[in-house]
């Protein structure tokens, strides 16, 4: 695949979430490509704020390129985001989504066609530009940085995924395959279905984790109704709590089992396996 010119210095690349688990890993490959790039969030070098529309402007202004990590509530602001950063000159969409998103039924009547993901699917194509869909799975780095970390320090998982299993996909795939479709040609029109290269379940993702550390966590079989109390006694709100234990569903009837050929048609290589994710992870003290 060959660059295009569509990154010029003259034209920096957005990513929005620019300090989140993709977009943190997005920016570090544009910037080692010597392409301008505006990591925006509300941490981050340029000020966005999903809930702040007077910080989308500014984000925007010379930019033809972007890179768009949703807010995931409904209605998702996406599609105003989108309409904006077409009038201002935007020629190119990147847009991360979810495994499963044009699916009915995947995730649960919380996600009713498609939930916020389907939202910004939906602007995006029918934005007029140059787009391209990410939709990964579970991510393996929520094991190492994410929501599942503390209860792996802690020693015991608990979740209502059961005996299910998924193909859990590394962030820095994720990461790769942005930049592919930001910086190259041939990602126009693309919906990439993102995974690893094998499926695991919880258990066997906590003995990957063992093996390099010498600690192994528990899983705990946990009931959906079980669950989705306990987040609420943890201050959830109601609704919260019930998307995100939708959110879990397809790692329960192993509906993210099936491995994806995303990585391998955006980048020409098999996807990084999720040993190698930990191997990598434990090298860098996730797990202490």
């Amino acid at each position: 695949m060959t660059q295009t010119d569509t990154t010029s210095a003259q034209e920096p690349v957005l990513v929005i979430g620019g300090t989140g688990k993709t977009g943190r890993r997005v920016v570090a490959r544009l910037r080692e490509r010597g392409v301008e790039t505006r990591a925006a969030s509300r941490s981050g070098d340029t000020l966005f704020d999903w809930a702040d529309l007077t910080t989308w402007a500014a984000a925007l202004d010379g930019v033809a390129t972007v890179y768009i990590t949703p807010l995931d509530t409904t209605p998702s602001p996406t599609p105003a985001f989108v309409e904006q950063a077409v009038a201002g000159g935007v020629r190119r969409l990147v847009l991360l989504s979810a495994r499963g998103t044009d699916v009915p039924g995947f995730f649960g009547p919380g996600y009713e066609d498609g939930g916020p993901h389907g939202e910004g699917e939906r602007a995006v194509r029918a934005s007029g530009v140059t787009w391209t869909i990410l939709r990964p799975g579970w991510f393996a780095q929520n094991f190492s940085e994410g929501v599942f970390l503390d209860a792996v320090l802690a020693g015991e998982l608990a979740l209502p995924t059961g005996d299910g299993k998924a193909a859990f996909v590394d962030a820095d795939d994720i990461a790769e395959v942005a930049v592919a479709a930001l910086t190259e040609d041939g990602h126009a029109g693309q919906e990439y279905g993102l995974s690893g290269p094998r499926a695991l379940g919880m258990d066997e993702v906590l003995d990957e984790i063992a093996k390099e550390t010498g600690k192994r966590a528990a899983y705990v079989r946990v009931d959906t109704d079980a669950f989705r109390a306990g987040l609420v006694a943890q201050g959830f709100e109601d609704v919260e709590a019930g998307l995100w234990t939708d959110a879990l569903r397809p790692i329960t009837t192993s509906a993210e089992a099936p491995v994806l050929d995303g990585v391998r048609r955006a980048l020409g290589r098999e996807p990084r396996d999720f040993a190698a994710f930990v191997r990598d992870a434990a090298a860098r003290g996730a797990w202490g």
